[in-house]
């Protein structure tokens, strides 16, 4: 009998990844869309789940524009808090586990070291009010989960800071980036990754691999101006244009609608430990991303487009 995989969401960056990633043997993944289901629709999400009776469900839709949620507080956490608590009764309903994808703006980013799973969560936005809500309630609803709580997540499809800093690159001779926020890009190949390997074992029968674990990228921390430094080089590397200045700033020299916290630097010794899971060095992930963007521009029908 194949053991069934229900992922909410294709579209995403993870969603994508999790699409075209190798999934055991054995496995019957099915993906839907939200033209099938809109998480700001709670009963769809419940519907959904109790009628295709899954084994496991991967919750890889969210509603991620942060500096819109400051406006669009409703449908943040109609999306954030209120679907994943849906998924979470249907699969309680069922007997299924479930899979979800968190963020490091749960935290205010105040805290001087990396960040474990069980330090309080203080979000300064309502982005991050809203995820932090969606896993409260994901925690109170059902036993048989994992949260995966992830930052700076990029990949070669959608809309992140990898391609908005190489389209940037390719318009402008100078850009400004902030250099006091501190984190570690992940790859959402490598997020993907590690939630089909915690499936996998899930399925397998372990027990004990419940709750929350940190995942990103591996090697050291960055800011998002090094990011971008180490994005303009690769480029570089690979014939694209650069900009001929990339100037750092700091937060105030480029305020936002929603605060970042300074601090998004995650501890992912958990995972390392219980799963036996940790990325490669966010430069090495970093390379893959580009290779796969610059192959894209050479042959259109090399990537498939993501809506986000």
């Amino acid at each position: 009998m194949s053991e069934k995989i229900l992922v909410i969401g294709r579209r995403g960056q993870v969603g994508y990844e999790l699409h075209r990633g190798a999934w055991p043997a054995g496995f019957a993944v099915d993906y839907v869309e939200r033209e099938q289901v809109n998480l700001a629709h709670p009963s769809e999400a419940r519907d959904i789940v109790v009628s295709r009776r899954p084994d496991i469900v991967v919750n890889a839709a969210a509603y991620t524009a942060v500096d819109a949620a400051e406006t669009d507080r409703e449908t943040a956490f109609a999306v954030n808090r209120d679907g994943p608590a849906a998924l979470a009764d249907a699969c309680r309903e069922i007997g299924a586990a479930m899979i979800h994808f968190s963020t490091d703006y749960v935290f205010d980013g105040g805290k001087s070291g990396a960040y474990i799973e069980d330090d309080p969560v203080n979000p300064l936005s309502v982005y991050g009010a809203s995820k932090a809500a969606g896993d409260a309630a994901l925690r109170e609803r059902l036993d048989r989960h994992v949260i995966l709580r992830t930052s700076w997540v990029y990949s070669a499809t959608g809309q992140n800071f990898v391609k908005t800093m190489l389209r940037l690159g390719a318009e402008r001779e100078e850009l400004r980036i902030v250099d006091d926020q501190h984190g570690t890009p992940t790859s959402a190949a490598d997020l993907a990754r590690a939630a089909i390997a915690i499936a996998a074992e899930l399925i397998g029968g372990r027990a004990d691999g419940f709750g929350t674990f940190n995942f990103t990228g591996g090697g050291e921390t960055t800011t998002w101006y090094g990011f971008a430094r180490e994005i303009f080089r690769g480029a570089a590397e690979r014939g694209a244009k650069a900009p001929r200045a990339v100037q750092p700033i700091t937060t105030a020299d480029y305020p936002l609608p929603a605060p970042r916290p300074r601090n998004s630097v995650l501890d992912c010794g958990k995972i390392a430990r219980l799963y036996g899971i940790a990325a490669p060095p966010w430069q090495a992930a970093l390379s893959d991303c580009l290779d796969e963007i610059v192959a894209a521009q050479t042959s259109p029908d090399a990537a498939e487009g993501a809506t986000r």
